[in-house]
């Protein structure tokens, strides 16, 4: 029997290394999350979205089996959070949890983002959704939104809302409330949504436009009055308040959302692998209870689902921006 030539035996040992090399390289890929992941959220601790994040983040690091650390990122509306994901590596392991403020309003009101809203991000899935609402504070002689309009008319000038900032989604469905209805109406914005409840509550400002979320503890307690909602349905969470378009305006469906999102470019097996888990996530009845509980109604859509919508609201946040001369430098 003649020997194996130099050339086989070297054929034969690279093929046997491609055999071995081929499980390792497969067991990458399904070994994600090999290391703790970093969700970024760009704003303040303490707030609605903060404390979703943490608990979405939470619930998400047990069904991926490893530790999900959030870091706070605020600043310029969400952009210093936001920027820092987008240039980040689009490996899984840096996530972004923000609002409709990031990827919507906020290439309505800025002319130039370091980022791209559709470009640089890669959305995993939607978590759920706030409404907004138009608040009163209880010495205001308003208990509803015909009340409002009329006293907004009745005096011109007297009355302001109060926003949790200048260019937010707040803002923009304020105006978009005070053209439906022909009322005119200084806007007075705040750095949040805290400080802009304080001064409701004290008298320094008469109306404010707030997410549910943040409205729900005060208006249970007493402490300011709601008029009305802006979606197009009346919230789960406060039932008893009509909607804008139930007090005799149609046309106005104005809400928040916060989504999952990542830097565009994700390996399909890691996207895949996300999106299942926050969908799992979201349907855990102890998840939506702590969502609910915190003012968000809960509400998964797929990351093309959520692709689809900020390609939809971009145009019609624009066209709010130009009619209300909504800019920021």
């Amino acid at each position: 029997m003649r020997s194996s030539s130099p050339v086989r035996l070297l054929f034969a040992a690279t093929g046997l290394a491609l055999v071995a090399m081929a499980p390792s390289a497969a067991s990458a890929q399904d070994s994600f999350p090999a290391k703790p992941i970093q969700l970024v959220l760009p704003f303040p601790p303490g707030g609605a979205t903060d404390v979703v994040g943490r608990i979405v983040a939470q619930k998400l690091g047990e069904r991926l089996g490893k530790t999900i650390v959030v870091e706070n990122r605020p600043g310029a509306g969400t952009v210093v959070g936001a920027s820092y994901v987008a240039k980040a590596a689009p490996d899984g392991y840096t996530l972004l949890a923000s609002s409709g403020t990031t990827f919507t309003v906020n290439p309505a009101v800025y002319p130039k983002l370091p980022y791209d809203p559709q470009k640089n991000f890669e959305p995993i899935g939607l978590i759920g959704v706030t409404g907004l609402i138009l608040l009163a504070n209880r010495d205001v002689p308003v208990n509803n939104l015909k009340e409002f309009v009329a006293a907004a008319k009745n005096e011109p000038g007297k009355y302001s809302y109060g926003s949790f900032g200048a260019g937010t989604t707040a803002h923009f469905a304020g105006e978009q409330l005070l053209n439906l209805t022909g009322a005119k109406m200084l806007h007075v914005p705040y750095k949040g949504s805290a400080p802009a409840m304080t001064d409701l509550i004290g008298g320094q400002i008469p109306f404010s436009i707030d997410t549910v979320a943040a409205a729900i503890p005060q208006v249970r307690a007493g402490k300011v009055k709601a008029i009305a909602v802006t979606t197009a349905r009346r919230s789960s969470l406060l039932p008893n308040v009509p909607t804008v378009a139930e007090a005799g305006y149609p046309g106005m469906d104005a809400s928040t959302w916060i989504a999952l999102m990542a830097p565009r470019g994700l390996p399909a097996e890691v996207h895949a692998k996300l999106e299942k888990a926050l969908a799992d996530t979201i349907a855990d009845p102890d998840t939506r209870k702590k969502l609910a509980d915190n003012g968000i109604e809960p509400s998964f859509a797929t990351g093309k689902q959520v692709s689809a919508m900020i390609e939809k609201e971009i145009p019609q946040m624009r066209a709010i921006a130009q009619r209300a001369n909504i800019k920021l430098d």
